[in-house]
């Protein structure tokens, strides 16, 4: 167990990472940006925690990373970074997801046993971490779209609410789970979004 939640807190730090680098750079910009290191920094940690979901059995984690994961690599190809990367790793990338979701469909019944009728985690709780794992995801959706409708990659106001509302609910499942990777991954971002909000909101202001 002790290999399996060191890919976990790994993932964690990517993610740590993204949330350090971004909130530094908007701070020096006095507005919100979005870099290139955010987005690589959230495919490594999503690839890492997809991983870990699998490991620990726990569907509420493996259905998040499988909402945002080509939002991720999306963003990188619409900065070009994507495009720079060897045809092989670029390749891994985008089959990974596949690959996975193949293995679950050819194993259907161990999957509603191991996840869905998982003992260990009441279907309740299951819903309440999927839920919170859903709208902590979907805030990647609606970065993608309005970032398509701008076009460019931009980290809207609305995605840090988002990111607000479905933390505290996986900080919660987490808690409840007795889980020390999802409870200090997900409380270490509440000041930087936060903080983010309070950015942008002072920067829609100053150009009034």
């Amino acid at each position: 167990m002790g290999w399996i939640y060191a890919i976990g807190f790994l993932a964690q730090l990517f993610f740590s990472a993204r949330i350090v680098v971004q909130w530094i750079l908007s701070e020096r910009a006095h507005r919100i940006v979005s870099p290139s290191a955010y987005w690589i920094c959230s495919l490594a940690g999503s690839w890492l925690l997809f991983l870990y979901g699998w490991l620990r059995d726990d569907f509420a984690i493996i259905l998040g990373q499988l909402i945002s994961y080509y939002i991720y690599l999306w963003n990188l190809n619409l900065k070009g970074v994507y495009r720079k990367m060897p045809v092989l790793l670029r390749t891994v990338l985008l089959v990974t997801p596949v690959v996975a979701v193949a293995a679950i469909a050819g194993h259907a019944g161990r999957f509603v046993e191991n996840f869905l009728q998982n003992d260990e985690i009441p279907l309740g709780l299951l819903l309440f971490g999927s839920l919170g794992q859903t709208i902590f995801s979907l805030r990647f959706i609606y970065q993608w779209i309005y970032s398509a409708r701008h076009g460019e990659s931009s980290l809207p106001a609305g995605f840090w609410v988002m990111s607000l509302v479905g933390s505290a609910m996986i900080v919660c499942y987490g808690a409840i789970r007795l889980d020390p990777v999802l409870i200090l991954g997900q409380s270490f971002g509440f000041a930087a979004y936060a903080r983010n909000l309070f950015i942008g909101y002072k920067s829609r202001h100053e150009k009034i």
